[in-house]
């Protein structure tokens, strides 16, 4: 019976006073980007104000498809406020040079992406309605833009259910209380937090956004702001979907074949990303076999990646004992 009311509440949202008094939420709010367009897909890319450089490599790259298959895509940079006015000032230069930019009026900060998640999530049901999907996705990620359209295309019949990303299972609080991510028993008393996808990157659909904003004021602010996401989701009686193709934390050891088939990479660095990019969109397909291969390839060195920094870690905490 609740999620049917929150259901109901979600298609009677009145967002009215948020659309009439913009400023009052956001210092750059874009309130007309959306206007009178049908999107497939809206990327919020979450950002941090001093990051340009990064922003301009991804306006270059992959953030630069407005379009797969004939279904508009916008791409949007998510932003809280800086802590200094010189980089609010080279903001503004910005956001007025390429109008992408969406601002919110809180300061960015670690202990603030909670509320860059509902701040943003309200931006997209009340200025960008019309949007299929909201990708919510990091800065550091590589995204294949056309492949994830494509892949959601095909469920448009489920947007009631659409929470997809990789997910992440019987995670568990930080109680530790001298940890920046504690979460003390009375914030979350449970064992374990529900499945959530992780934050890196994930799908929504707009009426799984709706009904999420409806919860977000039922749900603790105090965890770590993907599991505050999937808190909301097992409010509203949704189970998060999961799909290996997105990479989590995880940077994927680059191969043609292998980033032509998956969603996601984390943690790619400035210099490899107009290569991956010009790669993958140079018209040449990848045969069953190829694709096949570098699946293998690249999950095999990614796995060997991870050792070698578990293993890296193991010597320096070593070291550290024995110095002590």
């Amino acid at each position: 019976m609740k999620v049917l009311e929150i259901k109901d509440k979600a298609r009677k949202l009145n967002m009215e006073p948020v659309r009439s008094n913009p400023s009052e939420y956001y210092v750059l709010s874009q309130s007309e980007v959306c206007k009178e367009k049908n999107i497939v897909l809206l990327s919020l890319i979450f950002s941090s104000p001093e990051n340009g450089t990064r922003r301009d490599l991804i306006r270059k790259t992959w953030g630069n498809v407005t379009s797969v298959q004939g279904h508009l895509i916008l791409t949007l940079f998510a932003l809280g406020m800086p802590a200094l006015v010189t980089t609010q000032k080279e903001i503004d230069k910005e956001s007025h040079k390429n109008n992408d930019i969406i601002e919110g009026i809180f300061l960015d900060s670690p202990e603030n992406q909670t509320l860059k998640i509902i701040a943003m999530t309200q931006w997209a049901v009340t200025f960008c309605p019309n949007a299929l999907f909201i990708l919510k996705v990091d800065e550091e990620m590589f995204v294949n833009l056309p492949t994830l359209v494509d892949y959601l295309l095909n469920l448009k019949g489920h947007l009631e259910d659409i929470y997809v990303g990789r997910v992440i299972h019987q995670d568990t609080p930080n109680r530790d209380p001298h940890s920046q991510e504690f979460v003390s028993l009375s914030e979350y008393p449970e064992t374990y937090y529900p499945d959530y996808c992780s934050g890196e990157a994930f799908i929504m659909s707009q009426e799984v956004a709706r009904m999420m904003y409806v919860v977000f004021k039922e749900v603790p602010i105090m965890v770590p702001a993907d599991v505050f996401v999937g808190i909301c989701a097992k409010t509203i009686g949704l189970k998060p979907i999961h799909s290996s193709r997105f990479s989590g934390k995880r940077h994927i050891r680059y191969n043609r074949c292998c980033y032509k088939f998956i969603f996601t990479s984390s943690e790619i660095i400035d210099a490899e990303m107009p290569l991956a990019w010009k790669e993958i969109n140079d018209g040449k397909e990848c045969s069953l076999f190829e694709t096949y291969y570098g699946l293998i390839s690249c999950k095999l060195l990614t796995y060997l990646d991870s050792f070698k920094r578990f293993h890296m870690g193991t010597i320096k905490y070593d070291v550290m004992y024995l110095s002590d």
